[in-house]
């Protein structure tokens, strides 16, 4: 099974400079993760962008979509921001046969606490089980996009 990742950026990426927030979008880190985590399948990662998802434009996800629908895996992983990641599962939906799963993270992957790993991990492990479709994961559960929302209070993802 071949899995394609697809890097968008998102604070996963992110690296922060100062106390006042100042940060920029670094380089992606899903690499480094699939290394550390010993992952053994067949993939490549591909950087689309590296943006905030906050900063995100209908532009930017038309890029996204196209590079889906070139892809000739079916098996996609996505790593995107929080903020817009369901926008941009939703503008996915309109590819058929593919599996296409968006994750991120609420703390950067650099930091120790972040959640970045396990997203990750359960990401990779959702693409090869789902049917086709675009989906959202995000603390462990798997979301369809029109039926979610981000709670910034809780920091986490919930069901509509």
């Amino acid at each position: 099974m071949t899995i394609k990742i697809f890097t968008t950026g998102g604070t996963i990426d992110k690296i922060y400079f100062d106390a006042k927030s100042t940060y920029q979008i670094g380089d992606p880190q899903i690499t480094r993760l699939l290394a550390e985590a010993r992952f053994t399948l067949d993939c490549s990662v591909t950087s689309l962008m590296r943006k905030d998802s906050l900063e995100m434009t209908d532009a930017d996800r038309q890029i996204v979509v196209e590079a889906v629908r070139r892809e000739p895996a079916k098996r996609i992983l996505i790593t995107h921001g929080t903020d817009t990641m369901l926008l941009t599962a939703e503008a996915l939906r309109q590819i058929p046969d593919k599996t296409m799963v968006l994750t991120g993270a609420m703390q950067p992957a650099r930091f120790h606490s972040s959640d970045a790993i396990f997203n990750i991990g359960f990401a990779l492990a959702a693409v090869q089980l789902l049917p086709p479709g675009a989906y959202v994961t995000m603390n462990g559960e798997v979301f369809e996009p029109g039926k979610a929302r981000k709670n910034i209070d809780a920091g986490r993802f919930e069901r509509l």
